[in-house]
């Protein structure tokens, strides 16, 4: 085999908890995660030249070892002492810099195209092993589908597929740093938390209005103060029929679950005239057949 193409979907948050902080600094979460139906495809085709080149058709990305998809494939290159190099071209639709782990699925994506392409043999625990080096979403990016992540993100159990829905994503004209998100959180933590019982307890049965009904990120408090078009686009959402609205991660990006696609076209429509967010997407939650 000499080129390969993976296709990484992106990332929300359905609960995002934080219990305290470890001994090195990092935060112990504790969150539910789940894939949706956004992709970055990535190519990737071998070469004699012993380097690594990495193109992305969005201008604003960095191409060097500041791309984590380029320190995957590095990491790899020097771990098994691979004689050849590699070309990557990744095609973004992951929102940049919005909660989705667009990066750390980019990193997915090279660690699973490498693995095949060079024939290493790694089974998902020893790829997520490595990818926890690289940022503590590539784990659940490697996993895929619904999970509940703890610790940094690295402890995952997967959890039952999500019932079928429609999501609007939203992600305004602007990033947020995850770092000061997190600090700001510690300087004034949150005193609601999410239901992380009522979340789970949904998912196992089924029922997208509980799992609606127990959306929770303690750092939406923190980036809404500071940018309220977050709470704004929630609204918007809602008022056209969300079951219920959330940012993920850090933010910005707000998601709202539908049940009824021309009702989450409808949303979509308003959020994009009233250019309250740059990017709005329609994408699916849950197990669809394929096709559908």
């Amino acid at each position: 085999m000499e080129k390969i193409t993976v296709r990484v979907p992106g990332k929300i948050n359905l609960t995002l908890d934080i219990l305290g902080r470890f001994a090195n600094g990092y935060h112990d979460l504790q969150m539910v995660m789940s894939s949706v139906s956004l992709y970055d495809e990535i190519t990737l085709v071998k070469k004699e030249e012993k380097n690594i080149s990495v193109t992305v058709d969005k201008r604003d990305l960095p191409v060097d070892e500041r791309n984590l998809a380029y320190r995957a494939a590095a990491l790899l290159m020097e771990e098994f002492a691979l004689t050849g190099g590699v070309e990557i071209a990744i095609k973004k639709q992951i929102p940049i810099a919005a909660g989705m782990a667009g990066g750390s699925a980019d990193a997915a994506g090279v660690l699973k195209g490498m693995n095949s392409l060079f024939e290493l043999g790694l089974e998902l625990p020893e790829l997520q092993k490595r990818g926890l080096t690289l940022g503590a979403d590539v784990p659940f990016c490697l996993l895929g589908g619904c999970a509940l992540a703890e610790g940094v993100g690295e402890r995952l159990t997967p959890l039952e597929p999500l019932p079928r829905a429609y999501l609007v994503l939203a992600k305004p004209d602007f990033a947020v740093s995850t770092p000061w998100a997190f600090a700001q959180w510690d300087k004034e933590p949150t005193k609601e938390r999410p239901d992380l019982a009522g979340m789970l307890a949904g998912i196992k049965e089924g029922d997208i209005r509980q799992i609606a009904a127990k959306l929770g990120n303690v750092l939406e408090g923190v980036t809404g103060r500071e940018y309220p078009v977050v709470w704004a686009i929630k609204e918007k959402m809602k008022e056209y029929g969300a079951l219920n609205a959330l940012m993920t991660g850090s933010g910005p990006t707000v998601f709202g679950i539908y049940t009824e696609l021309e009702q989450a076209k409808r949303a979509h429509t308003v959020i994009k005239e009233s250019r309250m967010a740059g990017e709005v997407h329609v994408v699916k939650l849950g197990e669809w057949e394929e096709g559908r």
